[in-house]
């Protein structure tokens, strides 16, 4: 044997030591993070510790409970609600981590069960969780009516009131759907008609609640992004165009969008 194969082989065996400590560095670290988790439930009774994670920021821990993100420490010692900011590339990490958190694949949406509503080629698909009360849904459909070249899916969800449920049971009744909700969200019209058709509606209900969507307008992207609230019209199409960008494979920057605005049942 060559001194060269000797070295190789040398190399190669310190290489599997390293790959086989690795490993159970690893295997020791989740299971450490799991015993983390544990421990976190034991303390935390109102809701479900669903992932605990570290997070390369000050030594903190991502907990995510209840459907919100928290951060704590290795001793568990407090939970701390907020959003963590990278100063480098001014991203706000917490908001992105909840959009990923809060994806819904579009594949996955009953689009059989949303009112469609088409303008100009209507490339550009957006899926809305509304309720004919919600006063920031009429804001957002009234900002629609200056966007062109999409399809937008009104998913019927009426969780603020009694009234709300009569109101979309009226609108899906009518003869022209479509009609009868822009009629009523972007003009005040009034709503009558029948209300003993066969709707969708409460399969909608069931379907935002498994999602956990807490206020209208709910906005899904066609790339599986959420928006929860109302945003503006310039807001909306930086979205679409990176959702463009996403679409066709690339990596398009994160989207700074003023604080999205939704009415949530009292």
């Amino acid at each position: 044997m060559s001194p060269f194969d000797r070295i190789s082989m040398k190399l190669s065996s310190l290489a599997a030591v390293a790959g086989f400590s690795l490993a159970a560095f690893s295997v020791q670290a989740q299971q450490d993070i799991e015993k983390m988790k544990v421990d976190l439930q034991h303390k935390i009774q109102e809701a479900p510790v669903e992932s605990l994670k570290k997070v390369p920021y000050g030594g903190l821990y991502e907990a995510v409970i209840g459907g919100d993100i928290y951060y704590t420490n290795s001793g568990l010692d407090f939970l701390v609600a907020g959003s963590i900011i990278d100063l480098k590339t001014s991203e706000n990490i917490t908001q992105r981590r909840m959009e990923q958190l809060t994806a819904v694949k579009w594949e996955s949406l009953p689009l059989d069960q949303a009112i469609k509503i088409t303008r100009g080629n209507g490339s550009r698909k957006l899926a809305i969780f509304e309720d004919p009360n919600c006063g920031y849904c009429k804001r957002f459909e009234r900002d629609l009516q200056g966007i062109t070249d999409i399809t937008v899916y009104v998913m019927l969800y009426p969780i603020l009131s009694p009234d709300s449920m009569e109101k979309s049971k009226a609108i899906w009744c009518s003869a022209d759907p479509a009609k009868t909700w822009l009629d009523h969200m972007v003009r005040d019209a009034a709503i009558s008609g029948d209300t003993k058709c066969t709707t969708p509606i409460e399969k909608n209900l069931t379907l935002g609640q498994a999602k956990r969507m807490r206020g209208t307008p709910t906005l899904i992207f066609e790339n599986g992004d959420r928006i929860p609230g109302a945003i503006s019209a310039a807001d909306l199409e930086k979205k679409f165009a990176q959702v463009k960008v996403a679409l066709n494979g690339g990596t398009a920057a994160p989207v700074q969008i003023s604080a999205p605005q939704a009415n949530a049942p009292k």
